[in-house]
Formats: structure tokens, sequence, C-alpha cells
């Protein structure tokens, strides 16, 4: 261990490369222009981990995100959150509030939003799945259609699910539990038809 990892903790490419040996995922080291990155392969899916920055002009901000291309099976639209943490935003592309009814405590602490009530409680159905997102203390899963903003955009039959938080995730238990969750919800969405196990064309 060196001196300042000593003093500050592990940096991310120390906690990130444990993670990868771990969970036998592959640790890319992106240099300096592109960044580390961990990947893990689920069947045809590959799971990512990275960081990203985005900078208000005064102030640079990193996020910690995870993403996972699919290839679809429908136009399902999701998100799922604790109440409090994305809780301003969320209700346009005609996604309304649902509970799930599968755990008063389970609706009173996510919110749960869709465009396909019937669809997102079936993939809610999962124990497994709801036991994963309850494990973590903040959580944004979303399943979209694009990167959206400046990012790219996929081609019609790919959707990705997607996580983000504010900051360097550091915690190796937390990410275990992450990529835990996508393969979860990746493969209930091919259980349901909603998703295929193809290789989807494109790559992160």
């Amino acid at each position: 261990m060196s001196f300042f990892s000593g003093i500050f903790g592990p940096s991310r490419d120390e906690v990130w490369k444990e993670l990868s040996q771990q969970i036998g995922a592959d640790f890319i080291d992106g240099g300096f222009w592109h960044g580390d990155k961990v990947q893990a392969h689920v069947k045809s899916w590959t799971i990512t981990l990275d960081t990203y920055t985005v900078s208000t002009g005064k102030s640079a901000h990193v996020f910690t995100r995870i993403r996972a291309p699919f290839c679809t099976r429908g136009d399902l639209r999701f998100k799922v959150y604790r109440k409090g943490f994305f809780s301003d935003v969320g209700k346009f592309l005609g996604m309304m509030d649902i509970e799930v009814g599968h755990s008063v405590k389970f609706d009173e602490d996510f919110i749960i939003q869709s465009n396909d009530e019937s669809k997102v409680k079936a993939v809610l159905a999962d124990p497994e799945i709801r036991r994963l997102l309850e494990a973590q203390p903040t959580v944004q899963l979303e399943l979209k259609d694009d990167e959206g903003g400046l990012f790219r955009r996929f081609p019609e039959e790919v959707d990705e699910l997607a996580f983000h938080i504010h900051g360097v995730l550091k915690d190796v238990e937390r990410l275990k539990l992450l990529f835990d969750l996508f393969a979860a919800v990746l493969d209930r969405l091919a259980e349901l038809g909603l998703a295929t196990e193809e290789v989807p064309s494109v790559a992160l």
C-alpha cells in the first residue's frame, strides 16, 4: 500500500482491480485520455463500470456510472430510485408513478416510474431484484433508449440499463451488488421477452 493510500484510503484503481478479480471481470486501463473501466460479461451482455465528468464552468463534478446496452423487444422505459434522491424529476415522456405492491416498505422507500405499469411490475416481481435494490443506500436505475444529452444515440433495436451516482464509488461490496443487480435485471428482461441475448451492435 502506498503512503497516500494509507492516508486517503485505497485509490479507485486499487479498488476496481480488486473488484475485477472478485467478479471475474476485466480491468481496462484507458490511460490518460480514455479513463479506466471494469467490464463484466454476463451471457452476451457486457456490463461496464467507469466514471465521467460534468463541467459547470467554474467546477467539475465526477460521476460513477454502470451501463449495459442490450437488444430490446419493446419500448419499456423505467426509473427506480430512492425517495429524496432524484424525486424532483422524472415525470416526463409519459412516465407515471407506480406502486409494485409486493412490499409496503419497498413502495415507501422507492419511487418507480415507467411508461408501462404491467411490464415494470413484472420486472420488479422478482424478489432478488428488489433485495438488490434495497441493498443500495442510494440508487437510480434506469432503462432508456440511448445515452441522452450530448452522448451518442443507439440503434433503434438497442436500449440501455444504466446507473449513475455523484462521486467516485470505491466500495467493493457495493459495486459487486450493483453488478449482481444488472445481471438479475437483464436476466429478468430476457425471461419476460423484453430483451434478447443477442450481442448489441454498440460497444462502451
